[in-house]
């Protein structure tokens, strides 16, 4: 009974000792593994199986791009200034076993390595090359620390400088500057609406002089046109009158030609005319010779008609 027991127990224990032995890698993760204190394999994903006792696990090892937050730095510029300066960097292992055997804290050798890196590209800037330079120094990390971190098994992708933070006075002028700046501005644009405004009015007056000026010519011209047309169709009805006098004038004539009256009848109308001058504001008549008898004539007559 007592040996069923420790059979079933040695039993137990192999097939404890032989799933422990069992190892299974997940995605995006490595692991170095170790045969009595030496190197001996890096798994990659997948189901791998470790001798016991004389293999061990050195140590895992994540190979997603991992992301560091350093805490601000101080660092001096060209010109003597110190400022805050706290940098991202963006980084991922490439090589498991230069990660577990190159250095003993790969994030604070980091750390440190992006520290003066940071001090020694500053320091060959002035303030305002700084503040406006940032790509340009994070362009220059990246490649510093890619190199210093490659014996790591260790590639640096970005550095990306979080904050710059100037001294207090510093900070003060700059924004004095900026509100400078920002007043100018809104002094030009208000500057340059005014104008427009004065432009748009100006061209409204002349839009509108010329418009004036441009009824007035129409209105002078069709004043000029009603006038000259009134003025021909008066002289046109006045050349047709005296047409027409004329034109009776002549058939009255013709119709005497045709006529042919005879010597009374010529000094009778001789004597209308005479009577129709008499009509008039003259104070003498002359009544030539011929047709003074005939008036005596008619004299006698009226008065022959009268008695009768």
């Amino acid at each position: 009974m007592e040996g069923l027991i420790a059979l079933i127990i040695l039993v137990i224990l192999v097939l404890v000792i032989i799933v422990s032995c069992i190892k299974i890698v997940p995605q995006a993760n490595a692991v170095v593994v170790e045969r009595l204190g030496g190197y001996l394999a890096t798994w990659g994903v997948g189901l791998h199986f470790k001798a016991p006792f004389i293999d061990r696990i050195a140590k895992r090892v994540l190979l997603k791009e991992q992301v560091v937050d350093f805490p601000p730095q101080p660092v001096i510029t060209k010109d003597n200034v110190t400022m805050q300066i706290d940098t991202v960097v963006y980084f991922q292992i490439t090589d498991p076993k230069l990660f577990a055997y190159g250095v003993e804290n790969p994030i604070m050798a980091i750390e440190n390595l992006t520290a003066t890196t940071l001090r020694n590209i500053i320091g060959d800037l002035e303030l305002d090359e700084t503040l406006t330079s940032r790509e340009t120094i994070n362009t220059k990390m990246r490649a510093s620390l890619d190199v210093a971190t490659d014996p790591w098994g260790i590639k640096v992708n970005r550095v990306e400088l979080k904050n710059i933070i100037p001294p207090k006075a510093i900070q003060d002028a700059m924004e004095k500057q900026m509100k400078a700046e920002r007043e100018r501005r809104e002094a030009i644009l208000r500057a340059e609406g005014e104008k427009k405004s004065t432009i748009l009015v100006a061209e409204g007056k002349k839009e509108s002089a010329i418009l004036d000026a441009e009824a007035e010519k129409t209105a002078a011209i069709l004043r000029a046109e009603a006038q000259k047309e009134a003025t021909v169709k008066e002289a046109e009805g006045q050349a047709e009158a005296i047409l027409k006098i004329q034109q009776a004038n002549a058939d009255g004539l013709r119709f005497l030609k045709e006529a042919a009256p005879d010597d009374a009848v010529l000094q009778l109308k001789s004597l209308e005319a005479f009577a129709k001058a008499a009509d008039g504001k003259a104070t003498k008549i002359i009544i030539p010779s011929e047709i003074q008898g005939v008036a005596g004539l008619v004299k006698s007559i009226t008065e022959v008609a009268g008695d009768k």
